[in-house]
């Protein structure tokens, strides 16, 4: 078999249903739409959320919360337990954890440090956001915390 060869399997090739275009084509005058009513219409036929003249889910249901002026800010969340690959007295920063795969290169902008687990050594660590409890958890071990200014996002302009 050779690629000159291949042909789509019969019946899934069709031609276009052209309407509108005369008696003699079998399609012509009310162009397969019946006669009359709101599905003959240009534009015709019920919207996405249309239950027959019920209620619609989606006003059924009740509107929550609000989020001003861009919405909340998102942190790439990284836990105590997954600094146990960094040396002791190391320093922990954005770049670093992206190096460590446990964040991804775009969200350097936002880190936050949660308490899950234990910090095995003392470790410097710098991040835009940092849990009390991991906090306490670091100053514990004789390690430090530096908390980086969070970068503005750029606007496209």
């Amino acid at each position: 078999m050779r690629l000159e060869d291949l042909r789509p399997a019969p019946g899934a090739v069709t031609r276009r249903k052209r309407v509108g275009r005369g008696p003699g084509s079998g399609h012509g005058k009310t162009s397969t739409k019946g006669s009359k009513g709101h599905k003959a219409r240009s534009g015709g036929g019920k919207t996405g959320g249309f239950e027959g003249g019920q209620m619609p889910l989606y006003r059924r249901l009740p509107k929550r919360g609000f989020l001003p002026y861009g919405g909340k800010t998102e942190y790439a969340v990284v836990n105590l337990k997954s600094l146990g690959a960094f040396a002791a007295n190391s320093v922990v920063d954005p770049d670093g954890l992206v190096k460590a795969g446990l964040i991804k290169r775009g969200d350097r902008a936002r880190v936050k440090l949660l308490g899950d687990g234990d910090v095995p050594h003392a470790l410097t660590v710098k991040v835009h956001a940092i849990s009390e409890s991991a906090r306490a958890k670091i100053e514990g071990q004789g390690g430090r915390i530096e908390v980086l200014p969070a970068k503005e996002k750029v606007a496209a302009s």
